[in-house]
């Protein structure tokens, strides 16, 4: 009998999707809740024909060349890869994949869910009620914005951040965008970073993480938006300077901020956490049971099509 191909998983996955990998594959599968440790994963990958992890592992050259010539395919369960180093996979012809599309429709609904929660300042209330310091309704009590007649600002024009823009109008949102390739996006208005900054009244975030928007919002960003703006990041959390935000909303340069990636997960920064203008969520964008069962179905879909000669359905371009 041939000897099966064999596999690092660097997390759980779907009971449904690991059989469908078990099947051909023999598979080396990290249990714990927590994140594999860094020796861990140098020890357990030597050998393998592919590799399937998460945004949280960092697949650098010291993991390739634990690794071995054996390695076919490293599939990450995210649309983001930033994670790994592409350039020594391919100059290696380890094919690197991602799952894009499938949790398109899940980022947008969230970040429609930040946006609102912020706004309206829901986050403040629930402390308040949870904490005993309700007093009853008052008519100017936690008010918020209204999104009828706003500008929704996009930074990046991807996959998500269209579908974002086409719920705009059910809020009654105009939408504003600034991107490197995209020009022409009907029903929105192509504009520059600084003038999205100064127009938008929601700021949301949806580009790659590369040297380019590493802290793309810092404080010379931030001090040009509005002060009743309100900035959503879904995008990559070092996109934002954590510190310059944190600054900004103390200061009320801007009203207040939504938040579900960071600079350094799972540490956010200190000055956040006590600030009650920012709203932090752990990272859900995409943590829906379907759209999650669908990224790790896809990852193992492109590990199986490499280990049997075929393409990748969704290589990192």
């Amino acid at each position: 009998m041939p000897t099966k191909p064999s596999v690092l998983v660097t997390r759980r996955l779907p009971s449904a999707v690991l059989e469908r990998l078990e099947s051909v594959c023999d598979i080396d599968l990290h249990t714990e809740p927590t994140a594999i440790s860094r020796e861990s994963l140098l020890a357990r990958v030597a050998g393998k024909d592919a590799l399937v992890c998460l945004l949280t592992e960092p697949i650098d050259t010291a993991v390739l060349d634990a690794a071995g010539p054996s390695l076919k395919v490293v599939a990450n369960v995210a649309v983001g890869f930033n994670n790994i180093d592409v350039a020594a996979c391919r100059s290696r012809g380890i094919v690197v994949t991602n799952t894009p599309d499938v949790l398109t429709n899940a980022c947008a609904d969230f970040t429609w869910a930040l946006i609102l929660a912020v706004t309206r300042r829901l986050g403040e209330g629930e402390r308040e009620l949870r904490d005993g310091r309700w007093k009853g309704w008052a008519l100017d009590h936690l008010l918020g914005m209204e999104l009828r007649g706003k500008q929704l600002g996009l930074v990046g024009m991807g996959r998500i951040a269209r579908a974002v823009a086409d719920k705009a109008p059910a809020f009654g949102m105009s939408v504003a965008y600034t991107d490197q390739v995209v020009t022409d996006v009907p029903g929105a208005t192509a504009m520059s970073l600084d003038r999205l900054l100064a127009t938008s009244d929601v700021l949301s975030l949806h580009v790659n993480l590369t040297p380019q928007t590493t802290r793309l919002i810092d404080q010379k960003a931030l001090v040009k938006m509005r002060r009743s703006a309100y900035l959503i990041n879904t995008s990559r959390g070092p996109v934002v300077d954590e510190a310059a935000l944190a600054w900004a909303l103390r200061e009320r340069v801007i009203a207040g901020a939504a938040l579900d990636v960071y600079e350094r997960e799972p540490v956010v920064h200190p000055d956040l956490l006590g600030l009650e203008n920012a709203l932090l969520i752990p990272h859900l964008a995409s943590a829906t049971t379907e759209t999650r069962t669908a990224m790790a179905d896809l990852a193992i879909s492109n590990v199986l099509a490499v280990l049997d000669g075929r393409p990748a359905i969704t290589p990192v371009p």
